[in-house]
């Protein structure tokens, strides 16, 4: 078949993902700084090949994307809360999560039931340390577990968070894998949340992982893929900002990556249209490999899908995640850990992924290149012996022209005749090979 080709272990590349995971795991990550750069510059270093294009992106605080304002820039070096005795109640060193995120800066002894006003729990989860932000008001804070906050007694506190805020820059980058043809798929990831495997560093690591297959193929893709490495939110609306007008010309499927490394189930979120290329083929490979999976409404989304599904946006993007962001019990906390992400639920990502890919580079719209039924016999495509069942070993081959009028695409077809997108591939080079079909040609305009 001519459609690319991987030679891939996904044990392997589960393992792998693992272990970049925990190279990044500690980057203090936020929607601007260091932490950010950090996670670049290791996206980069995975990439940097012959194959793969790095281009980093900055754009500086103030900056106007649609209706929204790039913030300041954040730093931070300590942070810490302790008791009347000094002992520590809670250091960013140790716990990155318990300071709240783009906190102002504070100095200050305070009783504790001032402390409180600025303190956030979770009391359903009383051992975790909750996720917060405050990016675009200013504030400042802690997250503590619960329990923690319940021991404390009453006194004066000392509490410092040595912090920034300034005009620096927003920082993002994308990994572009150029095909034969400058149709793009385009991969969409995060990298603003610090520490949370799952929700956060679980696509990262995927997007590099499949990033490096396609650069490493036996043969280039058909397809062109972007891989976009950006601040949720904020990064996908900039990066939306300046490349718009190239993105809805050549786009044709998009999937956010989150949520894709436990292994406790499949989850599906679809685009706003809910019918593009991305939501067909991510429901015929799921289907066909034969994934038990939640599909969830337009309604229920929460990611980036939000931005690039917007109205007068409108690209072809959805999700294939694990637990949907939200619905697992770790979710934005501190419990989103290596007990959560293994190797096993980052390899069954992929997996779904690579066929995602594969099921995109198999992708035509055949087109009927005769008029009327074609004469199979004199091709050896029909058996030359009429007589009852000998017509059977061609039905597809007939079931298959009759469907190819130039509007339906092969991962339509597959789906009309109950057949793997593989099978249905085979059929279309074997009629493309005698002649009778052609693939359509198409504009990347959408």
């Amino acid at each position: 078949m001519s459609f690319i080709n991987f030679r891939l272990d996904a044990a392997a590349a589960g393992h792998a993902m693992l272990e970049r995971a925990a190279a990044i795991r500690w980057f203090p990550r936020s929607l601007t700084g260091r932490g950010a750069r950090q996670t670049l510059d290791f996206i980069a270093a995975e990439l940097d090949g012959p194959r793969t294009k790095v281009i980093f992106r900055s754009v500086p605080s103030g900056f106007r994307a649609f209706d929204w304002t790039v913030p300041p820039e954040w730093s931070i070096e300590s942070a810490y809360i302790k008791r009347p005795d000094g002992s520590v109640v809670a250091d960013y060193e140790s716990n990155p999560l318990c300071v709240v995120g783009y906190s102002q800066p504070v100095n200050a002894v305070m009783c504790l039931d001032k402390l409180r006003e600025h303190i956030y729990t979770l009391p359903e989860m009383p051992d975790v340390t909750p996720y917060v932000t405050s990016y675009y008001e200013e504030n400042w804070g802690f997250a503590l577990p619960f329990r923690l906050l319940r021991s404390l007694e009453e006194g004066e506190y000392q509490v410092s968070i040595n912090s920034k805020l300034f005009e620096g820059s927003l920082d993002y980058a994308e990994v572009l894998i150029e095909g034969q043809t400058d149709k793009e798929v385009l991969f969409s990831t995060y990298i603003c949340h610090p520490s949370m495997l799952n929700n956060e560093i679980s696509g990262i690591v995927l997007a590099v992982e499949l990033a490096k297959a396609l650069a490493e193929a036996p043969q280039k893709p058909k397809l062109s893929y972007r891989f976009l490495f950006a601040p949720e939110t904020i990064g996908s609306i900039v990066f939306l900002r300046q490349n718009l007008e190239h993105l809805k010309r050549h786009v044709i499927a998009g999937y956010v990556l989150t949520c894709v490394g436990d292994a406790r189930s499949y989850s599906y979120l679809p685009s706003r249209a809910g019918d593009t290329l991305s939501d067909r083929v991510a429901v015929s490979v799921m289907d066909e490999i034969g994934l038990t999976y939640k599909k969830y409404s337009w309604f229920d989304r929460g990611s980036d899908e939000r931005q690039f599904c917007a109205p007068g946006i409108d690209l072809p993007v959805c999700s294939v995640m694990r637990s949907k962001y939200g619905t697992y019990p770790e979710y934005h906390t501190s419990a989103d850990d290596f007990r959560v992400v293994t190797a096993n639920g980052l390899a069954g990502s992929f997996e779904v992924y690579i066929k995602i890919i594969m099921a995109l580079e198999m992708n035509v719209t055949p087109i009927y290149q005769v008029l009327g039924e074609p004469q199979l016999g004199r091709r050896g495509l029909y058996a030359n012996i009429s007589q009852l069942g000998s017509a059977k070993a061609s039905r597809d081959l007939l079931n298959f022209l009759s469907l190819a009028d130039g509007n339906l695409d092969l991962i339509t077809i597959s789906r009309e005749l109950d057949l793997p997108l593989k099978d249905t591939y085979a059929l279309f080079e074997l009629l493309r090979d005698h002649y009778l079909l052609a693939e359509k040609v198409t504009s990347c305009d959408n």
